[in-house]
């Protein structure tokens, strides 16, 4: 019979690094994290304390105190698309407005004992308009929700489209109607979603609900296609909104809403109370026996493993063990492939799949005693981690890529193996995967690596970032050598014909370096969705476990086999021989 046997894996900061480094390391990544932990907390301001007062002058709460009754007691609420249209102006001079989170808060959300994702109007910046990207953000949860089966709550506290920005929300394929769409395949798909309206919902914030299961409303919200406004305008009727689109239409005339409910308070405890009539989660039937457990190394000294300088190595294998329940871990086929690290290991007490870089030297597999650069796709390496994702894939377990990758292997040797061809095989195998693949982007995520290595074109369920990610086809330094080739000798000096020369092309390289040094800064991915989350060291095992947790909660969508029949056994047992 086939056992999963789980080793340990890591060791003590004292065995593992340099007391002097780690505390080096930690420091300097707190700056950052202090840093952007100002910027989270901006985000979350919305449009500050003025707005905050206008809403409860209304007697309704705002969208996070929203969020914060739903959730289960005690439990974490984890965010995704904090920092969509970040720093971007809408409108010029005094009247140029932000939009912070793109005015909609998406997060997976525990509701009794089950994982929902939350998408939330934040009522707070402009009456909950939607702005360019808001539609985006807003499909990228329900995508999740759609892929991994779980129940989609709607606040919906929306005035429509910020219509002074309308051609970059209306008509395009991802625009705001797109989300109509999803509804629909959600309900298709059988996945329940719940909606509630608290206030403002007109235009396409009044359709969003209506396709949900259950929809409720409380007094003082409407919906309707055309805003009294606009009615008045059109057919000169002196109405208002609640007249034409209030819960008294619309639950006991219309039937567009089911049932009608006095404040937000008692909407709030009615979508729990919805959830806790859905099917209970499968969790408690995919531990196998087992529960779950903290791994015994902290996750928070993940903080200072990471030396901040990327060219600098550090031992993946301490970051799996922070990652892991009680540091356990199976590794496969560790004598073949050294720059790629891939085995099993329990999340928060279910099973998931490793693949990560191996960044520090190792040795070269046919000249001996010689050394090469980790961190980067050789042949042997891609063969394992092709065979590795299409094992979990087969076994239906969940995938984590931990990405810390400069680019595939380059020059003759790599074309004479074949490396565009290996290469092909791993992007077919992430392309057609099924099963949940998450992506982490430790620091370096450079080239065609981010890309075979599952990056966000290739569909991860999620994509985190860190506050040191550089998301960049190559570094500053080895593009301004490329953009200045011409003026370079083979060694990479510079080739001048006089002082004045060779300064100006020095200027024009660092120029150039820190130009993209710039655009590598995590924000700038995270403002155009090129990555779901920044979040921090310590937090990524909290992420893991809830995405792992949500992969396994819904059943009869997806295969997961018993441990006993992975094929994944067949891998081991064909590596030792």
């Amino acid at each position: 019979m086939a056992k999963v046997i789980l080793e340990p894996i890591g060791g003590s900061i004292e065995q593992t690094l340099d007391l002097e480094d780690f505390r080096k390391n930690a420091e300097q990544m707190e700056v950052l994290e202090r840093e952007f932990q100002a910027l989270r907390d901006e985000v979350r301001r919305g449009w500050g304390q003025k707005y905050v007062e206008r809403v409860h002058a209304k007697d309704k709460l705002t969208v996070w105190e929203r969020v914060d009754r739903l959730k289960d007691p005690g439990s974490q609420v984890f965010p995704i698309g904090t920092f969509v249209n970040h720093g971007r102006m809408f409108g010029e001079g005094k009247g140029a407005r932000t939009s912070p989170g793109a005015g909609v808060l998406t997060a997976f959300v525990k509701i009794h004992a089950r994982y929902t994702i939350v998408i939330a109007n934040d009522n707070t910046v402009a009456s909950g308009s939607w702005w360019p990207q808001t539609p985006e953000k807003i499909i990228r949860a329900q995508e999740i929700a759609l892929r991994l089966r779980i129940p989609v709550i709607y606040l919906v506290d929306c005035s429509g489209l910020f219509l002074p920005e309308q051609s970059n929300t209306f008509p395009g394929k991802t625009g705001a109607g797109k989300i109509f769409k999803m509804n629909s395949l959600l309900s298709d798909q059988q996945v329940p979603q719940i909606a509630g309206v608290f206030g403002d919902c007109i235009a396409g914030g009044g359709y969003m609900p209506i396709i949900s299961d259950i929809v409720y409303m409380t007094d003082q919200a409407y919906m309707v296609i055309a805003g009294a406004a606009l009615v008045k305008g059109g057919k000169s009727q002196n109405i208002t909104s609640l007249t034409i689109g209030g819960s008294d239409i619309h639950v006991h005339l219309s039937s567009c809403a089911d049932y009608r409910v006095h404040d937000d308070e008692a909407l709030l405890q009615k979508i729990k109370d919805e959830v806790a009539r859905l099917p209970s989660s499968a969790v408690q039937y995919y531990y196998y026996g087992a529960q779950p457990a903290p791994p015994r190394f902290p996750p928070r000294e993940l903080t200072g493993l990471f030396p901040i300088d990327y060219r600098l190595g550090y031992d993946m294998r301490q970051v799996i063990a922070r990652l892991v329940d009680n540091s356990l871990f199976w590794e496969l086929s560790s004598r073949k492939g050294e720059e790629m690290i891939v085995g099993v290991g329990r999340v928060g007490g279910l099973y998931a799949g490793f693949i990560a870089n191996n960044v520090n030297l190792i040795d070269h597999p046919t000249r001996k005693g010689h050394k090469r650069p980790g961190g980067i796709l050789y042949k042997e390496g891609i063969a394992k981690i092709s065979a590795f994702s299409r094992a979990c894939n087969d076994d239906g377990l969940p995938i984590i890529w931990l990405q810390d990758i400069s680019g595939f292997d380059i020059g003759l040797e790599a074309e004479k193996q074949g490396l565009l061809g290996y290469g092909s095989s791993l992007i077919y195998t992430n392309s057609t995967n099924t099963t949940p693949m998450v992506t982490v982007l430790l620091r370096k995520a450079s080239g065609a690596g981010y890309y075979a290595m599952a990056g966000m074109p290739y569909d991860p369920v999620l994509q985190l970032s860190t506050p040191i990610t550089r998301l960049a086809v190559m570094e500053g330094r080895t593009l301004a050598i490329g953009a200045f080739n011409t003026k370079l000798d083979d060694n990479f000096n510079i080739v001048a014909a006089d002082q004045k020369e060779y300064e100006r092309i020095k200027a024009g390289m660092q120029a150039v370096e820190d130009r993209i040094t710039r655009d590598m800064y995590p924000i700038n991915s995270a403002k155009q969705r090129d990555t779901d989350e920044i979040v921090f060291m310590h937090e990524l095992r909290g992420y893991l476990r809830a995405i792992v947790e949500m992969s396994y909660q819904s059943t009869g969508y997806r295969r997961v086999k018993n441990p006993r029949i992975w094929s994944m056994h067949d891998i081991n047992v064909l590596s030792d021989i």
